[in-house]
């Protein structure tokens, strides 16, 4: 079927620009093949209609008021060809449509606005719906362009693309500390109220790291989960406990004194945070430069960096 179909493509260009041309043997000049080859598609043409579209002398090429009628469509046909390639060219060039993204609650709260607006900005042909969830998305399934992820991929169905990264940080009021005490080591966090993020791989179980590369967890049962960084970060800022959360929540509350950082001369984990896209498809100009963006718009704050003296 495919193969037919090229065939008749071939055959309308054949016919068009040898009515143009004025002979088939500059039909065939100019569409690179044999004069005999370019009969070949008029005969197949005219065989498959069971009309005759072309009287063909030595010198001259004549329409039948068949072929008159049958011309004009036949341009129309790839016309239309012409524009949808030339279509289909400019939207991986030019970003345009719509540009549908997925992205973590919190992050997506906090810091996607921006660069969304840049981005709007600069691409005025484009579009954006924006799906903001904790939950696992299938791209596929649910028709997503890009979605952004934090942390271990396992999905290898996915093309992604790192652009940032973020430590983890531990932190409560310094009321609440003052009341409950400073932990010097990573098992002090069992005596303290802990707020975790339960959806995160291991929720209750946070881990550091020391100065000579040892290894520490702090397991157990906590005191508030929640599926929203969120709700732990107004907790963990009414005093309730300690919040284990990404910097990107939590640098600019430890940077204001709001709150405190926990055990500064521990390592914690890093995570990074992608931009993903199905690996099937072909990379559209919306999703390649928004990526591009993201890119350039985090690389100066990618590890959202603690300043002051909580910064050792």
């Amino acid at each position: 079927m495919i193969e037919l179909a090229m065939d008749r493509l071939t055959g309308l260009s054949v016919f068009v620009t040898a009515v143009e041309q004025g002979s088939l043997a500059a039909a065939a000049r100019r569409l690179g093949m044999t004069p005999a080859m370019a009969g070949k598609h008029i005969a197949s043409m005219e065989a498959s209609l069971g009309v005759r579209l072309l009287y063909r002398t030595t010198r001259k090429l004549h329409l039948t008021a068949v072929g008159e009628d049958y011309l004009q469509r036949a341009r129309q046909i790839l016309d239309a060809l012409d524009e949808a390639d030339g279509t289909a060219r400019e939207l991986q060039t030019e970003p345009r449509g719509i540009l549908r993204i997925a992205a973590p609650t919190t992050f997506g709260t906090l810091h996607l606005g921006p660069p969304i607006a840049d981005f709007l900005k600069s691409y005025p042909s484009v579009r954006i719906e924006m799906s903001l969830s904790d939950r696992f998305v299938d791209l596929v399934a649910e028709g997503i362009d890009l979605a952004i992820r934090i942390g271990t991929l396992s999905d290898s169905s996915l093309i992604a693309r790192r652009f940032a990264q973020s430590d983890m940080l531990a932190c409560a009021t310094p009321n609440y500390l003052d009341q409950n005490g400073r932990p010097g080591t990573p098992s002090d966090l069992a005596k303290l109220d802990r707020l975790a993020f339960s959806q995160a791989t291991s929720a209750g179980d946070w881990r550091f790291t020391d100065r000579d590369g040892r290894n520490h967890s702090v397991s157990g049962p906590t005191r508030l989960s929640a599926d929203t960084m969120d709700i732990l970060l107004s907790a963990a800022l009414a005093g309730a406990g300690v919040v284990y959360g990404p910097a990107f929540v939590l640098s600019d509350h430890v940077n204001s004194g709001a709150l405190e950082r926990i055990l500064p001369d521990y390592t914690t984990e890093s995570l990074g945070i992608h931009a993903v896209y199905p690996s099937g498809r072909l990379v559209s100009a919306k999703v390649r430069h928004f990526i591009t963006l993201l890119h350039d718009r985090f690389a100066e704050r990618a590890a959202w960096t603690i300043t002051g003296r909580e910064a050792r």
